[in-house]
């Protein structure tokens, strides 16, 4: 226990020592995103009936901070102990491959919630949003973050270099966030378009994490928490396959 404390407490203050550019950065970003696509795009864009364009982003914009954030975390700490060879003084603790995985999965989901609450916080100020059902959107916000944090182990373990893992964030994880559902509701989209969506696992995410605020979605929550459940369960099983065998790591 006081091993995998330690590797957590490491990841936590990893993250904590430069905040300005792993917290405060997204977070501007965020409500440069709100001002521009709230401007821009408010008489374009219909959304949920009584919701206005700003509004239905606030969440949205949260969500896809919190993913990106959470998948960053892992990634860049794996493929930068790698690089640097520093790895090797996890791999030679007693630390078992569960408490690998849950310390590195925990501090994504902790950087994670806080960009996303700052977001929140920030964005709030400009725009009225309810919060008609924190626990669902608690409940996306935590497997949405371990999702992204298991998909970084992976990332991170799979990289040589950091080309290819930007490679991996670039063409994978961005455009599954933009994708989302972040910016319009899939109700606006022709049929073909709403069925491409629905095969997009980050949709769920998005979907249900807004539920939390407005009560409305574009899928029952209940669906979206069982296909997200699910989608965490095979990203885990692969995580600690890759960290027991020791796929590019003792090899």
């Amino acid at each position: 226990m006081e091993a995998f404390l330690t590797l957590l407490y490491k990841e936590l203050l990893r993250f904590w020592k430069v905040s300005f550019q792993t917290l405060a950065a997204p977070i501007l970003t965020a409500l440069l995103y709100l001002l521009i696509f709230s401007h821009v795009l408010a008489s374009h864009v219909q959304v949920y009936p009584g919701v206005s364009y700003a509004a239905f982003l606030i969440p949205g914009l949260a969500m896809m901070s919190l993913l990106q954030n959470s998948f960053a975390n892992s990634s860049s700490s794996l493929i930068q102990s790698k690089i640097t060879g520093n790895i090797v003084f996890v791999l030679l603790t007693p630390l078992s491959p569960l408490q690998m995985f849950f310390a590195y999965v925990l501090a994504a989901v902790v950087r994670g919630v806080l960009v996303g609450f700052g977001v929140l916080l920030a964005t709030m100020l400009l725009a009225d949003v309810p919060i008609l059902h924190p626990v669902w959107a608690l409940a996306f916000a935590v497997l949405g973050g371990g999702i992204l944090g298991s998909l970084g182990i992976i990332a991170g373990i799979w990289a040589d270099k950091f080309d290819q893992l930007a490679a991996f964030q670039n063409f994978l994880i961005v455009p599954l966030t933009f994708l989302a559902g972040v910016f319009y509701s899939i109700h606006s989209l022709p049929p073909f378009w709403q069925t491409v969506s629905h095969l997009n696992p980050f949709f769920y995410m998005v979907d249900g994490f807004r539920y939390g605020f407005f009560g409305q979605g574009d899928v029952a929550p209940a669906v979206s928490l069982l296909i997200v459940a699910t989608f965490l369960a095979l990203l885990s099983a692969v995580s600690l396959h890759l960290l027991r065998t020791g796929y590019k790591l003792r090899n």
